[in-house]
């Protein structure tokens, strides 16, 4: 009777070993923005998005460019299946089209073919990067005014569209106090439009990242995770305060963008020449890797 009491507690115990521990932290979702390494993404899409997902990468921020209806010369579903593959979601694209009052109907059937195809990739934000407009109350009332049309539209495929900012949204308007980038905020409707807030272009700004998290908790849905090149490294950013206020907001989505540094562009072999573009994407996926494995070590990144 003993035997079958101590064979009993052996197995529980090699039960308890098998069995997955609910204590063990989960995976990280870390994205980035394959504008990052757009080049290399247009060239070889296959060996790209392994390349990313061997580093810890499992969800991705597209760029959709002129509304071609191919992802990186791939058909949308085909681009799903590939990131599918390789454990990557896709969250979110960015792609802009202007404003034309005297072409409503034409520029809103743009946007709804934009937007069928980021729907087809299983996307849930659609992300302005940048607009051209007058810095005026006018001027911006009138681009709220614009989105809000837009992100209507694009609640009718499952999306919400989004606004990311650069360094020139936090300067004032020209014929008032207020900052630009908090004008927007305020003149857009919060069931339309959503703002994924730039960290590092927003320091660079003048402003308080924190800040605006705290001031805005339920617009601003996405953060992009930038540095001077790798993330981290420059310590001019207190990502733990971001992310920490991020989640605190009840956000989770963020994506890491690294822009190609003049210095990189410029560097040269030892013979003097300029390095290819091979070279340089090369050398930004070894910044990407590195900023995976600080996002990944980081105990404040869920």
């Amino acid at each position: 009777m003993k035997k079958v009491k101590y064979l009993f507690m052996a197995a529980a115990v090699a039960l308890m070993i098998a069995l997955p521990n609910e204590t063990e932290a989960k995976e990280k979702k870390i994205g980035i923005q394959l504008y990052s390494v757009m080049a290399a993404v247009k060239k070889d899409p296959v060996k790209s998005v392994e390349r990313l997902s061997d580093m810890g990468y499992n969800v991705f921020e597209l760029v959709q460019w002129g509304g071609d209806p191919k992802v990186f010369g791939m058909d949308a579903s085909d681009f799903k299946k590939l990131c599918k593959k390789n454990g990557v979601s896709i969250i979110s694209t960015h792609s802009s089209i202007q404003e034309d009052p005297a072409n409503e109907e034409e520029i809103m059937n743009r946007w709804r073919e934009l937007f069928s195809i980021q729907k087809a990739c299983g996307g849930k934000y659609f992300v302005i990067p940048s607009y051209k407009t007058e810095y005026t109350e006018d001027g911006i009332r009138q681009m709220a005014d614009y989105f809000n049309r837009v992100g209507r539209i694009a609640r009718e495929y499952g999306l919400q569209l989004g606004y990311h900012n650069h360094a020139k949204e936090f300067a004032k308007l020209k014929d008032c106090d207020k900052v630009m980038w908090e004008y927007l905020v305020e003149n857009t409707d919060p069931r339309y439009v959503c703002f994924e807030l730039d960290t590092y272009w927003c320091k660079k700004g003048g402003k308080d990242p924190v800040s605006y998290l705290r001031k805005y908790p339920d617009r601003v849905k996405l953060l992009h995770v930038k540095d001077d090149y790798v993330i981290g490294e420059s310590g001019n950013l207190n990502f733990e305060e971001i992310f920490t206020q991020f989640y605190k907001n009840g956000m989770k989505d963020y994506v890491v963008e690294i822009e190609t540094p003049r210095w990189l562009r410029n560097k040269t072999n030892a013979d003097g020449s300029k390095y290819t573009d091979d070279q340089i994407m090369d050398e930004i996926f070894k910044a990407a890797d590195k900023s995976a494995g600080y996002l990944n070590s980081a105990k404040w990144v869920k």
